[in-house]
Parts: C-alpha cells; structure tokens; sequence
C-alpha cells in the first residue's frame, strides 16, 4: 500500500479514477494536496465537500479560495455542511437561491444560528419576490415565513400559509396580535379545521376588533369565567362586545349558583365557581 507521501504526490497531478479514488483518502493532507490539482473540477470538489467527515481546516482552506467559490454548487455545499466553520455559513447564506435558503432554514444537519439566519434572508425578501414565489413559500417554508405571508393578507395566500406543515400556534397568534390585518385573514383562522379548535387561538379571535360578532359570540360558551372577566375589564375589548362578555359571566355564575343550591339542598358538596 502506497505510503501518504506517495499519495501527497498522486493528489497534486492524479487524473479520471486515480483522483476519484483520492476524493476519498483518509489523510488530511491529500485532500488538502487534491486542492491543487488542476484537474480537480467542480463535481468532483462537490463529491469531496458530500463527505461529511471532513476536518474543518480542508472545508476553511475551500472556502479561502476564490476560485473554488465561483461554482454555486461549492457554496452551497459548505454551507449545508456540519463542520463548515458558522462565519463561512453565515457569510455563503447571502449568496444561496431561494429554495435552497428554504432547505437550509429546515434541515436537521444546519446549526439553529445558520437556521435562524436563512429565515432572515426570506424574510427580508419576501417584499420583492413575485407572487408565484410568494404561493410557494407559504407552501413549503420554516414557520417564520409562513406566518410573515399570512400577515400580508393576500387573498391567494392565506388558506396555503395556513395549512403549511411547519406553521405554528404561536404564529397564528403572532398574526393575531396585529390590529391592521386584512379583513380575509380572520375568517379564514375561524374557519380553519385545525386552528379555530385552538383554545389560545380562539381566545385571541375573540380579542380581535375585526371578529365578526357571529365568531365571537360562538366562542364564548367555551371560555373559563376567568378568561371572560378580564376580557370583560374596560379597554381590552371595544364596549359593544363588553356586555356580552358580562352577561356570559352572569350566566354562568347564576348556572352556578342555581347547581350549588340544588345540591345543598341533596346534601352533596357544593360545585366550586369555573375558572
């Protein structure tokens, strides 16, 4: 078997099989010897940069030459690679397609700040993108992206953002939280097979000035009396809805009262009020 200086040597000139085989060698140093070998192109550096056992310093030295980095592909390797320093990652996302940003913000093999950062970078384009992209990303995108597409309102958007695998209860809720919403957006929630059973997503429609009246009123039944009455405190709903939200709360303490009578009056332990 051939000693790492003899390979040394075949990596800096080594062609067609030889090199191939070489993509593979254990030695740091002949991969690193592979580097300088014209004949190295980029599939072949793509197949190198697939190993996901490589050293840092090789995916570091890939990186600190420009050359390498012209072809996308180089780039896009380093960056969904797990051992690619995070400032190389950081510094690759900028320059990575769309749907590829998408895979990075998703896959289990990036790290949570490389994530994080390529829901960034959808974010911030998200104003320029045309609408066909716009329709894919609220498909398929991290839940971030999702939730910000939601929030825009557009009519062709909303049911495909919210039936997005990867959107949340806490972006629906985000959502929620904006007072200028389009007016599609809230029915839409309200109708939905699997948001509109949310009790923290019910409780924030009911919060919401533009809730038709129809939705609230259905909501109430379901909400604790303690939900109810700080809902019912002044300035937290407008006061056309207040009266109702107090007259629920009457209702049900007098259901209370009327069920704790009957009881005493049987000899059983009164019921305790609903919270």
């Amino acid at each position: 078997m051939p000693d790492t200086r003899t390979d040394l040597e075949r990596a800096r000139v080594a062609t067609d099989e030889e090199l191939a085989l070489l993509l593979y060698h254990r030695s740091a140093d002949v991969v690193l010897a592979l580097l300088d070998n014209p004949a190295l192109d980029e599939t072949q550096l793509c197949l190198l940069l697939g190993r996901k056992d490589l050293p840092g310093e090789i995916l570091e030295e890939v990186a600190r030459r420009k050359p390498l980095l012209k072809n996308y592909g180089v780039k896009r390797a380093l960056v969904f690679h797990p051992r690619t320093p995070r400032l190389i990652s950081l510094r690759l996302l900028n320059d990575l397609y769309l749907m590829d940003l998408v895979q990075a913000a998703l896959s289990p093999g990036v790290t949570v700040e490389v994530k994080r950062n390529a829901e960034n970078q959808l974010l911030a384009r998200l104003p320029q993108l045309p609408l066909g992209q716009k329709i894919t990303l609220a498909r398929r995108g991290p839940a971030r992206v999702a939730g910000a597409l939601l929030a825009e309102g557009h009519a062709q958007i909303i049911s495909i953002a919210l039936d997005n695998p990867y959107i949340n209860e806490g972006q629906i809720l985000k959502t929620l939280s904006r007072e200028k919403l389009s007016t599609a957006v809230i029915p839409a929630i309200a109708r939905h097979r699997k948001w509109s059973i949310s009790y923290n997503v019910r409780l924030a429609l009911v919060r919401h000035p533009l809730s038709p009246l129809a939705t609230v009123l259905a909501y109430l039944p379901e909400l604790t009396v303690s939900d109810l009455r700080e809902l019912a405190a002044p300035g937290i709903v407008p006061e056309s809805l207040r009266k109702y939200l107090q007259a629920e709360v009457q209702r049900r303490t007098r259901v209370v009262k009327k069920a704790a009578r009957g009881q005493e009056s049987s000899g059983a332990e009164p019921a305790l009020e609903p919270e």
